[in-house]
């Protein structure tokens, strides 16, 4: 299994530990105690780890429709979730680029799991976007939203989600004004980036549009 992080497999086990136990999703995964992560068994040392090539969400749009993104994590696959932030002005929603998607089986065994059988969880690695401060946004002083990379000397730069918390996928435009820039993540290439570059855009306008149709009147 791919690593960014040192820290990878600890933040795996705090991730479905906190499903485990039906915490309530806030954007800070729990961190449990080393004694907790005993507990918490992948079957076959992560040897029976299926990477997925693909996932679908099932989303309503606008206008009351069922629909469906399918996607493939990597490079340009975009999501966006319920913020979970309160307080005037905030952003209504969080965005983050799926690096990869993981269909895992674990074994619980804490003393008080209600279930010791083989379970399989689902669980997206994403690499978050920020709002960026101070920017305003909107159709009245028509602009796009504006996000970026949270730099990864930030211990929240990536992560991991559950697939249902999913919205569904977007379109970041990269502001090509604003260049690009290899302070948000070390210089090179990385399984968080497209192959062959070696930076990342410095931020993105989160596209947006609005599906109008046109229903003439009977008389």
């Amino acid at each position: 299994m791919p690593s960014l992080q040192h820290n990878f497999i600890p933040k795996l086990k705090d991730h479905l530990l906190s499903r485990l136990y039906q915490y309530e999703y806030d954007g800070d995964e729990c961190q449990f105690t080393a004694v907790d992560h005993n507990h918490l068994h992948f079957v076959n040392n992560l040897n029976n780890v299926t990477e997925l090539k693909t996932f679908r969400v099932n989303y309503t749009s606008y206008d009351v429709r069922r629909q469906q993104d399918f996607m493939q994590p990597g490079h340009g696959c975009t999501i966006m979730v319920l913020s979970r932030e309160d307080g005037p002005g905030i952003h209504p929603f969080w965005y983050a680029q799926v690096i990869r998607a993981f269909r895992i089986p674990i074994i619980h065994v804490a003393p008080d799991t209600c279930n010791r059988s083989q379970q399989i969880m689902e669980v997206l690695w994403v690499r978050w976007l920020s709002t960026e401060p101070g920017y305003r946004w909107g159709f009245k002083e028509a602009c796009l939203p504006k996000v970026g990379f949270v730099p990864a000397t930030n211990d929240d730069a990536f992560g991991f989600l559950e697939p249902s918390l999913v919205i569904c996928g977007c379109h970041l435009i990269p502001a090509f004004s604003q260049g690009r820039t290899d302070t948000l993540l070390r210089h090179g290439e990385s399984i968080a980036r497209q192959p062959g570059e070696t930076d990342d855009w410095c931020a993105f306008y989160v596209n947006m549009y609005v599906l109008s149709f046109y229903l003439p009147y009977i008389f």
